[in-house]
């Protein structure tokens, strides 16, 4: 569906990137399902730049994170359908950070007795994670709202 206006090829592009930044957030999930299958790592192979000057960069994640949330969710000089994915990937990194909390303290005492739970529940937000972000960008590039229960309502409450 499209909204206020038309949007054109830029507009789709620019929508589709900040969905990197979640993406590289659950690549330390994905530790486990890249070992087993190394076709997952082929195809995260373009992101291997951008993760490595992020980890050379101190703070880099949280300070992408307010580039974007400053300079492109509250610009309304800028698209409403880049606003909205802007807003929307960054929930979704968000989501990731907790879970990568949450998944410390949990992971910490079964990694020696219950290893098959923890990697299953690493592969399951890795692989969820991906599928979101890869559903969210293909959707941004065909020109569509990408519609992800919860998070896409939660951005339509903050995007005007």
């Amino acid at each position: 569906m499209t909204w206020r206006g038309s949007i054109d090829t830029k507009d789709r592009i620019f929508a589709a990137l900040p969905y990197l930044l979640p993406l590289i957030s659950a690549l330390e999930f994905g530790v486990f399902l890249i070992r087993q299958f190394p076709f997952f790592g082929i195809i995260l192979i373009p992101l291997l730049p951008i993760v490595k000057l992020m980890s050379a960069i101190p703070f880099a994640s949280f300070i992408i994170f307010l580039a974007l949330y400053m300079g492109v969710v509250r610009n309304e000089r800028i698209s409403h359908f880049i606003r909205f994915n802007t807003l929307q990937a960054i929930l979704i990194d968000i989501l990731l950070f907790l879970i990568s909390l949450v998944f410390g303290f949990i992971a910490a005492p079964l990694a020696g007795s219950l290893p098959l739970i923890v990697e299953t529940l690493a592969n399951v937000i890795f692989l969820g994670a991906l599928a979101a972000c890869g559903y969210s960008m293909v959707q941004s590039f065909l020109g569509r709202y990408a519609e992800i229960p919860a998070f896409s309502e939660a951005v339509r409450a903050q995007v005007p």
